[in-house]
């Protein structure tokens, strides 16, 4: 692949990026990464009662958290006045076409067709209109809205994910591009920037196949070479439905943030959800995109399950040696070294669940004591400092000689008296992490 891969991630600011929409932002970024080409982000804001510099900023704070910095940058709404040129080319060249209906009047039509078994596609009735109809029409208030002329044919493309596709343009309604009110739409303002910013690849999810369709002739009569396609299948969420930004505000980028996930778990889990590829965390999105292939993805949509992410992120901060999360650690109160990292980082899912362990090895820990007398006995047979991790190992086995017990019998009353808890991290590391002196007073029933 050539460094002239310029790839786009492009945005409407109408809401907070979810799982679904940063899909789309990664695949274009690793792509772009692999093929030693650029990543653009493009926000597609002409939608001025939606879009917001709030939302607008959210999407760039949201993009830099999984670090994915972009190349190059633009905003449709600085860039209208090249829409404007790009739509008197297509005026005249016969492309772009007036049509004077209302919306209501455009409704019954759609039902007159539908009730007559026929498709709703629009009957081209404004290309009939002469120009004294047109003046009269304006004279009485209406305004034109703009619709691009489809070629009657099949459109076809050879998609990277999908195959041959070809949509048959005859069963379209030609698009409208530009509103009464003179606002632009998304396709043409999409089209031209990708003309503009010689986007060499369109990786996006299967709902705008059609679309593509109608983008590649739209390119076409504007002289251009359309640029190559990729559609990748849908995610869902856990109840099957496609996510969106306004109902599944949980998945949004912002919230997981929030509850503690890891970019790079995220990253690890969008970048092979889809394909029959193993997923496993990658600590750097370097190591991502060399393993990314995007013709690895199937064409079924997928369905996300939040018990995977959760899978992913734990397995990440397994690999995480302490030097990477000193500054973390330090920035939580939780730093006490590295040996203390390496016991409780195994039973970690979030990070933020090492502050359990912390106050279980500094205290203070309600002990919780099963057996008062076997735990008196245990707290007896302490043996003295310093203790390593061959400490526990020895002690227990001591009980074991002393009192009978094993197994859980013998474990699960120590690890209760000493941590409160009746799980956690392997107690012949914590144990010298923990201390005598705390141990000898959990073991006692005492709280510290």
């Amino acid at each position: 692949m050539s460094d002239r891969v310029v790839v786009r991630f492009a945005p409407s600011p109408t809401g907070r990026l979810h799982l679904g929409n940063v899909r789309a932002a990664l695949f274009n970024y690793l792509f772009a990464r692999k093929a030693g080409g650029k990543f653009m982000l493009r926000l597609d804001d002409t939608d001025t009662e939606r879009s917001t510099e709030e939302f607008a900023h959210g999407i760039e704070t949201d993009l830099a958290w999984l670090g994915l910095h972009h190349d190059i940058f633009a905003r449709q709404s600085d860039r209208i006045a090249d829409y404007e040129a790009a739509a008197e080319r297509l005026k005249a060249s016969g492309h772009l076409y007036p049509c004077y209906e209302t919306a209501e009047e455009l409704d019954r039509k759609r039902k007159r067709q539908l009730a007559q078994k026929k498709p709703p596609v629009y009957d081209r009735a404004a290309l009939a209109l002469g120009g004294e109809e047109r003046r009269a029409l304006e004279a009485s208030g209406r305004r034109p809205h703009w619709r691009f002329r489809l070629e009657a044919e099949q459109t076809a493309f050879d998609d990277l994910i999908q195959g041959h596709i070809a949509i048959d343009a005859r069963s379209l309604s030609d698009p409208v591009l530009i509103r009464e009110d003179g606002r632009f739409l998304y396709t043409l303002p999409s089209v031209v920037d990708d003309i503009d910013f010689a986007i060499s690849h369109v990786i996006r999810g299967a709902d705008h196949i059609t679309n593509t369709g109608v983008q590649i002739q739209i390119a076409r009569a504007l002289g251009a070479v359309p640029p190559a396609y990729a559609h990748y299948s849908l995610l869902q969420g856990p109840d099957g439905r496609p996510l969106s930004k306004r109902e599944d505000a949980a998945f949004s980028l912002v919230a997981l943030r929030g509850e503690g996930y890891e970019p790079m778990a995220i990253n690890s889990l969008l970048a092979r959800l889809g394909t029959s590829d193993a997923v496993e965390p990658r600590l750097t999105l370097g190591e991502l995109a060399a393993g990314f292939d995007i013709s690895h993805f199937g064409r079924a949509d997928i369905r996300f399950d939040p018990a995977d992410l959760d899978k992913v992120n734990a397995a990440l901060l397994h690999m995480l040696p302490y030097e990477a999360v000193m500054g973390r650690l330090a920035s939580a109160k939780c730093d006490l070294g590295s040996a203390f990292w390496d016991a409780v980082k195994p039973n970690l899912v979030r990070f933020a669940d090492v502050a359990i362990w912390a106050r279980v090895v500094e205290g203070p820990v309600e002990p919780v004591i099963e057996d008062g007398e076997f735990a008196t006995e245990a707290a007896a047979m302490l043996p003295p400092e310093p203790w390593g991790m061959e400490t526990w190992g020895l002690w227990t086995e001591a009980l074991k000689g002393r009192t009978g017990r094993k197994g859980k019998a013998l474990f699960m009353p120590l690890r209760l008296a000493l941590t409160g808890l009746d799980h956690g991290p392997e107690l012949k590391n914590l144990l010298p992490l923990i201390g005598r002196n705390r141990a000898e007073a959990r073991l006692r029933g005492l709280t510290l």
